[in-house]
């Protein structure tokens, strides 16, 4: 192994260290900085980046990093981590989706040296973490106020992306089009093959989410060959591919009151909310469209017309599908999980 140059530093196989990738200043003239924290394993291997926080508001996989970081386990590293837990360090600050110039970070890839704000903060993450990987796995929430199942969005064209979901273990697979300006789009260019892992709430921690992320990421490690197989007999079920997915949007506007709730299985007309005014005096039945899994949801009960409620994703095969989220959810029952 040779050693890896970061920031300007070397950092010597079998050792790692925390940098401070430098952002500029804030109004007040203090420094700011983007944190890192770095593996350099003793023998060869891949690279892998595991980002959080590109969207402020999105904490679940800065705590994922954490307990990542912790694990006995990578003590016997092959290759190089780059664990990232807040790429948009002022949007944390400010608990928001944004940088302060209004512009969305996973909008601006590649970014440029000398561009907004943002666009400097997109080509400095991209020139010292992303470029200097072979794989990446880019941590994400719902957003404020709407809760995503743990799932898995990525191009799987792209055979070994594929089989990396698969073995990230979360209980759906969405074969998600790579966005203009998105992380995984410009990774996708630069051939590092990258996963991107939805989970929980904007603003909040769920402890399933987490567990499932920390578990997710050493199964990829693992399967990348950066780690030693697990000696643990959990097996998880191997991913549902949905084939495709929509929003069931709110028919008026009101106070809506949930029959359904994430990761349910729903048949074709079932019910899944009321939305009624605040007398009672009318009450509209929202149903679920088609057959399909709830991966997605509001958590407020005041909806306007038009409202994203509940997202279904649909299945070309559905059988035991329940089956697999349930058994997820069980596999993280135990609080050593």
């Amino acid at each position: 192994m040779k050693p890896l140059i970061l920031g300007g530093a070397e950092i010597a196989p079998g050792s790692r260290a925390t940098f401070h990738l430098p952002l500029g200043q804030l109004y007040t003239h203090n420094p700011i900085s983007m944190p890192v924290h770095v593996i350099h394993g003793r023998r060869a291997g891949p690279c892998l980046f595991v980002s959080a926080a590109i969207h402020g508001d999105e904490l679940n996989g800065i705590e994922i990093i954490r307990r990542l970081l912790v694990r006995p386990a990578l003590n016997h590293l092959r290759g190089t981590l780059l664990a990232v837990p807040i790429v948009n360090v002022l949007g944390v600050l400010q608990q928001s989706r944004y940088l302060p110039d209004r512009r969305d970070l996973n909008r601006s890839f590649p970014g440029t040296e000398k561009g907004s704000l943002t666009a400097r903060q997109a080509n400095l993450f991209m020139t010292e973490i992303v470029a200097k990987a072979n794989y990446g796995i880019d941590l994400h929430t719902g957003a404020i106020n709407r809760s995503n199942l743990p799932q898995i969005r990525a191009n799987l064209d792209d055979a070994e992306t594929r089989r990396l979901a698969d073995a990230f273990g979360t209980p759906v697979i969405l074969d998600s089009d790579l966005r203009e300006g998105s992380l995984r789009e410009v990774a996708s260019q630069l051939g590092i093959t990258t996963l991107l892992y939805e989970a929980g709430e904007a603003l909040r921690f769920d402890e399933l989410s987490i567990r499932a992320g920390v578990r997710g990421v050493m199964n990829v490690m693992r399967a990348i060959g950066m780690l030693p197989p697990s000696r643990s007999k959990h097996a998880h079920a191997k991913p549902a591919l949905a084939a495709g997915s929509n929003w069931v949007r709110a028919p008026v506007s009101g106070v809506a009151r949930f029959e359904v709730s994430l990761g349910a299985w729903v048949k074709k007309g079932e019910l899944l909310g009321r939305i009624a005014d605040p007398f009672g005096e009318q009450e509209v039945d929202v149903g679920a469209p088609f057959a399909g899994l709830v991966i997605g949801c509001t958590n407020i009960p005041l909806v306007y017309e038009g409202d994203a409620m509940f997202h279904l994703a649909h299945f070309d095969q559905s059988r035991g599908i329940a089956t697999r989220v349930e058994a997820f959810r069980n596999g993280f029952s135990d609080p050593a999980s």
